[in-house]
């Protein structure tokens, strides 16, 4: 075990102590997302049962802690997978109040589709070397935020769209610029009028409000226990760094700042530092199966 991870056990037991007793027993169950266990998807690996002697299990994939919720009268691992991950087989590490164990789970393999994008913007594409320089500090900024990491009782996971429109962009797919390759798509797109109102799809508090060389006016939304949104090309915001936010509240007006061939939302989910499918936190219609 490393140093890293006993010194974030520590920390995590030490703050969560009092709150760990809230979810013992009789803890509310979560609306947990759609089982994907797969690049880009989430993993929902069973722990074992809620005990009243014992307290709300820590879990972590690799060095970044994940989120637990209760289902079923069960300890579940919400995990979220990048979409550079390899498929293959994998192991959570769980304390069990103590009782450390190593929980394995598969993850399986994803082809998404491709997609070429014409941009009359030529340097959106090939960047100057200011503009270089200037994506790699925000690059450095947004890998800080998606690890982010903020101890909370309940985490909503029963998302809402964010937007009302045409959903004009699917995540994980592979994008080319110009006929060149670049990072696959890793939001969900929905295609909005300038200024339509743009909500926050569950409670949270605002972790950061920037604006970026790719992404433009952006909002994240830290929903707590790893669980965090984004909302970027945004035309205007309405919120400010540290605000809570209620499900539904409007945060910002969609827009095209940043990298956009059009007015639209640019929605991402980040779970324990990995991009994922927003449509699988999405309560149906619209939810993914």
């Amino acid at each position: 075990m490393t140093a890293s991870i006993v010194s974030r056990i520590t920390t995590a037991s030490a703050c969560t102590a009092l709150l760990m007793a809230l979810f013992t027993g009789t803890s509310a169950q979560a609306a947990l997302p759609t089982a994907a266990s797969v690049p880009g998807g989430v993993a929902l690996v069973v722990i074992g049962p809620i005990s009243a002697s014992r307290a709300r299990p820590l879990a972590w994939l690799g060095e970044q802690q994940v989120l637990v919720a209760a289902d079923d009268a069960q300890w579940v691992a919400v995990v979220g997978l990048d979409l550079a991950t390899a498929p293959g087989s994998y192991e959570l590490l769980v304390d069990l109040a103590g009782d450390w164990q190593l929980l394995p789970f598969t993850v399986g393999d994803k082809e998404y589709p491709a997609q070429r994008i014409t941009m009359k913007d030529g340097s959106k594409v090939q960047l100057s070397a200011s503009d270089l320089a200037r994506v790699e500090g925000e690059l450095a900024t947004i890998q800080r935020l998606k690890r982010h990491w903020r101890e909370a009782e309940d985490t909503d996971l029963a998302f809402v769209l964010p937007a009302q429109g045409r959903r004009s962009g699917r995540f994980g797919v592979r994008r080319f610029f110009n006929g060149e390759p670049r990072s696959p798509h890793a939001g969900f797109d929905i295609a909005v009028a300038r200024g339509a109102a743009v909500k926050a799809n569950a409670q949270g508090h605002v972790l950061a409000v920037d604006d970026y060389f790719f992404n433009g006016k952006t909002v994240f939304v830290d929903h707590g226990n790893g669980l965090i949104s984004m909302y970027c090309h945004l035309d205007s915001t309405a919120v400010q760094p540290g605000d809570a936010v209620r499900k539904g509240q409007r945060i910002g007006g969609a827009g095209m700042t940043g990298r956009a061939t059009g007015p639209h939302l640019h929605w991402s989910v980040i779970l324990n530092g990995a991009m994922v499918d927003p449509e699988l936190f999405v309560a149906s219609p619209g939810k993914s199966r």
